[in-house]
């Protein structure tokens, strides 16, 4: 029934192994897709995984770093895999405790074959607890509540009609006791408020009282009391009707403003160059050679002051028991200690709350949250903690190890190296863009533009969004500013950036292989494709896109989404990568290959859309968008994007 099974070390270290009779496979590659695709990226909060037709489960064993892992097939359904893996779990470190902890005596379990016969006896012993349970039988219409209704029971008759009348008796009953217990509770509550005013007023009479109040509010309107305050002089009534606005600096850059000469202007230069295209003060023209800089954050030692808080507080505890001397002073110095401590579920729990509220509130998504905290949970269960720490601390530094190793490349991404590498090929390198609606594709795709021009390559701009009205008027805007800032003359005569565009109502897939065609003989370097906007739940244009995709097979795809999403960028990805897949028709389909992540200069430290769309994708953010120019474009840094998560 079990394929295999296997118990490794996490330092690689293969303990004991059992394959199957008859499998002929190797679990080699199961096993090692399990470690790069949940080990290694900190996905381990399901404790199953499915690599082509085999069905993994595994369980992590913190305390002493190990991995129990059993392979089947996956159209088998075998209830008792759970229970089993634990029992083989516990029987194992029950048997070689002593060589787990002295960790030098490992390597005698390789040749360790005592263990086979308990696997053995433990595996027949689930398969026939199995089979003595019974499938549960669905019961039947006799055994149901609803066979013991009767007909009678269900028809209202006069019986029903007195019973009423009887009740409503009980309730005109209970409503005298209910006044007559009114009554009562009025009696104390008035003999309570004598006794109230008695007590706080020096035990004067109510008449008393009275006399007293109303001789302070005849002083008063005598002007016998405090001083009245002046009243404030009436505020002026506006004029009626909407006066004219007056602005500042008024009148001084009508000059300026005025563009009136140049509309009579029919020249062609005139008409092709943009007025604002020589404006460009926040850009420096050479400040983005080489690779992009990655995003920043101004807080660097206020997480580790967070972080160590706790310890703190727990070393000034143990100074201040240690000052008070005694046997009661060293127990309570104890007591806040957790050392030599195996962490448990119902330990971290409280805490785990915690950090999934707080990143729920930093715009993580909600479901993401919830697998982080309990991938943390399974990956620290068990483990024993150190001398002067805290579950806080200990399960906070986790889940920062673990965001931390989620947004790092899991592959090389190097745009530079990969376009002189099909330069030398003689051949554009191709990147398309997709994404859904106004998430700034055309926008970022000229900052991208901007960067490849600033180190040197020739890019072809290619205009398949045939449906957004303006679409390919922009990316002529975009092209022609682009050529101010790097004029022909320092590209050879040859512009830096040209456009291809059929205009509207084509196919866009057409046109996509027509500019690769045209690159190509024209030795671009680069060729960016901008598609359509359009969401994740409409079939045509998905279906539109994969064509694109399949037909021209670029060699880079981006999906452009929002900083500003939290739960909608699981479903945006999760759709596109769908759809992608869906409508390839192809055994491989081509998916997201990475993110651009946009408008992340309006997100404060609520950067949890990182996370949510590299934990769905598994792809890195390759370029993030951090303003409104061509030059606000960096690269991910995940140590800063992930302490100004963790910030509180």
């Amino acid at each position: 029934m079990l394929d295999f099974f296997a118990i490794f070390s996490k330092g690689g270290i293969v303990l004991w192994c059992f394959q199957g009779a008859g499998v002929s496979e190797s679990f080699t590659g199961p096993v090692n897709a399990l470690i790069r695709s949940v080990i290694l990226q900190e996905r381990s909060g399901n404790n199953s995984f499915t690599h082509n037709a085999i069905s993994l489960k595994y369980k992590l064993d913190n305390e002493f770093e190990l991995v129990f892992v059993v392979g089947f097939q996956k159209i088998l359904t075998l209830t008792y895999v759970d229970k089993f893996i634990d029992d083989v779990q516990l029987h194992f470190r029950d048997r070689y405790k002593n060589e787990l902890e002295q960790r030098g005596a490992l390597k005698f379990l390789l040749n360790n074959f005592e263990f086979g016969d308990y696997f053995h006896r433990l595996l027949r012993e689930a398969e026939v607890s199995s089979k003595a349970k019974a499938p549960v039988s669905m019961r039947n219409f006799n055994e149901s509540e609803k066979s013991k209704k009767t007909v009678k029971s269900m028809i209202e008759t006069k019986d029903g009609d007195k019973s009423k009348e009887q009740g409503g008796k009980k309730s005109k009953n209970a409503k005298k006791e209910a006044e007559s217990g009114g009554d009562q509770a009025k009696a104390a509550s008035q003999t309570a408020s004598k006794k109230a005013v008695e007590n706080g007023n020096e035990g004067l009479t109510q008449e008393e009282i009275i006399e007293r109040n109303r001789a302070k509010f005849i002083s008063k309107q005598l002007g016998g009391g405090k001083a009245e305050k002046p009243s404030k002089s009436p505020k002026p009534q506006k004029p009626k009707g909407k006066a004219n606005r007056v602005w500042d600096m008024s009148g001084k850059r009508i000059g300026e403003l005025d563009y009136s000469g140049t509309n009579g202007n029919n020249s062609s230069d005139a008409q092709n160059q943009d007025p604002d295209a020589t404006a460009e003060p926040l850009i420096q023209v050479g400040s983005m050679k080489g690779d992009l800089r990655g995003v920043d954050y101004e807080s660097s030692d206020d997480e580790d002051e967070v972080v160590q808080e706790e310890e703190r507080v727990v070393v000034a505890n143990t100074k201040k028991g240690a000052k008070k001397g005694g046997f009661g002073g060293m127990f309570g110095m104890l007591k806040g200690l957790v050392g030599s401590k195996n962490l448990t579920q119902e330990d971290m729990e409280p805490v785990l709350d915690k950090m999934r509220d707080h990143l729920i509130a930093k715009n993580v998504a909600a479901e993401i949250a919830s697998q982080l905290c309990v991938s943390v949970a399974k990956k620290l269960e068990g483990k024993v903690m150190g001398t002067f720490t805290t579950v806080a601390s200990t399960v906070k530094q986790a889940l920062q190890d673990s965001l931390v190793q989620i947004l790092q490349p899991k592959r090389r991404v190097d745009i530079l190296r990969d376009v002189l590498e099909a330069r030398s090929q003689r051949k554009p390198f191709v990147i398309t863009f997709c994404g859904v609606n106004g998430v700034g594709k055309s926008t970022n795709l000229a900052k991208i533009t901007y960067w490849l021009i600033e180190n040197g390559f020739t890019v072809l701009i290619a205009a398949c969004d045939t449906f957004r009205a303006g679409a390919v008027e922009q990316l002529r805007t975009h092209q022609r500013r682009l050529n101010s800032l790097h004029p022909p003359e320092k590209h050879g005569g040859q512009p830096a950036v040209q456009l291809f565009e059929k205009g509207y109502g084509k196919d866009a897939a057409g046109i996509a292989m027509e500019a690769i065609a045209f690159a190509r003989n024209q030795c671009f370097d680069v060729v960016l494709i901008d598609t359509a906007g359009r969401m994740q739940d409409n079939a045509p244009l998905m279906t539109a896109l994969a064509k694109l995709i399949a037909v021209n097979t670029p060699d880079l795809v981006l999906f452009v989404g929002e900083a500003l999403v939290g739960n909608e960028a699981v479903d945006q990805l999760v759709k596109f990568n769908q759809a992608l897949a869906d409508h390839s028709k192809t055994d491989k389909p081509r998916l997201i290959d990475g993110i651009v992540l946009t408008k992340f200069d309006t997100i404060d430290d609520k950067v949890g859309a990182a996370i949510s769309m590299t934990y769905i994708t598994g792809q890195p953010i390759v370029f993030v968008g951090t303003g409104q120019t061509y030059s606000d474009l960096r690269s991910l840094n995940a140590r800063a994007v992930v302490s100004a998560l963790m910030k509180a």
